[in-house]
C-alpha cells in the first residue's frame, strides 16, 4: 500500500465555494474511481491557507490510472468549468507527495 499526500492552496476570499465544490462533487467523483480517503484538512500557515487531504491506493499503478480517469471526467471537467466562472480560481499551488509507510508504522 501506497499514500498519496495532497495539498492545496486555496484562497480565503472563495474558500466556502471550494470546500462545497470539494465535497459535494469531488469526493463523490473521486470515490466512482476507486480513491479511499483517509482523512482530510484545513490549515493555515502565515502565507497561506491550505487544504491537505491523505489518500490509500495498492500501488502507483492504480494511482496513475485513478487519477487519469478523474481528471479526464466530463461531468468533473463541467462542475470546475461552471465554479471557475461563478465564483473565481480556487486553488493556486498543489503539491503532490506519493509516500510508502516504514515497516515500524502504525496501520491508518
Amino acid at each position: 500500500m501506497i499514500y498519496q499526500l495532497r495539498i492545496y492552496e486555496i484562497f480565503e476570499h472563495n474558500k466556502a465555494a471550494f470546500h462545497a465544490r470539494f465535497r459535494d462533487h469531488a469526493v463523490r467523483i473521486m470515490k466512482t474511481y476507486g480513491f479511499d480517503f483517509a482523512s482530510l484538512w484545513e490549515t493555515a500557515t502565515p502565507e497561506r491557507t491550505e487544504f491537505v487531504y491523505l489518500l490509500r491506493w495498492p500501488d502507483a499503478e492504480t494511482m496513475k490510472a485513478a487519477w487519469d480517469r478523474f481528471m479526464a471526467d466530463e461531468e468533473w471537467q463541467r462542475i470546475k468549468d461552471e465554479t471557475v466562472a461563478r465564483d473565481g480560481k480556487m486553488v493556486g499551488a498543489i503539491e503532490d507527495r506519493t509516500m510508502q509507510a516504514v515497516d515500524y508504522a502504525p496501520v491508518i
